[in-house]
């Protein structure tokens, strides 16, 4: 099912987190944080939204760092009912696409409840002070990549983030697959 975000709360504080990386460390938002802004990002490797963009996404992370701003990709959903989101497949997958960013996994879904994390993509953009500016799509694709001269909103709008401290005021939600809670 499809799901859009909420639009952006401006000024909403990043909540911290301590979470286990792909790469074997546990990391916090300190650790990732980057001295112009920070992006966390809730992905999974099974959402074909997340698919039909990966690539752009690790662009724009990538082009991103050099604006100064640090970048996390956070997998939260139910690996027992999803299993190729569980934490063995986050690490093929990390390996796979070669991640420029840590992808951290929250199996007990405290920090996508921290978040208000919707749906994969889910993309929260915060300033230099951890102020969320942008809550927002990654560009016009859906679940079938767009063409290649498709307006990159998430970089544009983190550009602008670096530059300024402050987000666009008016922002498109992002679309994607509901987050798969554990049953309570």
């Amino acid at each position: 099912m499809a799901v859009e975000t909420p639009i952006c709360d401006f000024g909403w504080k990043a909540p911290d987190f301590l979470l286990p990386g792909v790469d074997g460390k546990t990391w916090s938002l300190a650790d990732v944080r980057g001295p112009r802004g920070t992006l966390v990002m809730f992905i999974c490797n099974h959402c074909p939204y997340v698919k039909a963009v990966l690539a752009r996404i690790i662009r724009d992370a990538r082009d991103l760092a050099e604006l100064g701003i640090g970048s996390v990709a956070i997998c939260s959903n139910d690996a027992e009912r999803y299993p190729d989101d569980s934490f063995e497949r986050m690490v093929a997958v990390a390996q796979e696409w070669n991640f420029p960013f840590p992808y951290l996994h929250d199996a007990d879904q405290s920090v996508a409840r921290a978040y208000g994390a919707v749906c994969t993509p889910d993309f929260f953009g915060f300033n230099a002070n951890l102020e969320l500016q942008y809550r927002g799509r990654l560009d016009a694709s859906r679940k079938e990549e767009g063409p290649p001269d498709l307006r990159r909103d998430l970089y544009l709008a983190m550009k602008q983030v670096a530059e300024t401290g402050k987000g666009p005021e008016e922002q498109i939600p992002s679309m994607g697959c509901s987050i798969k809670w554990k049953a309570a």
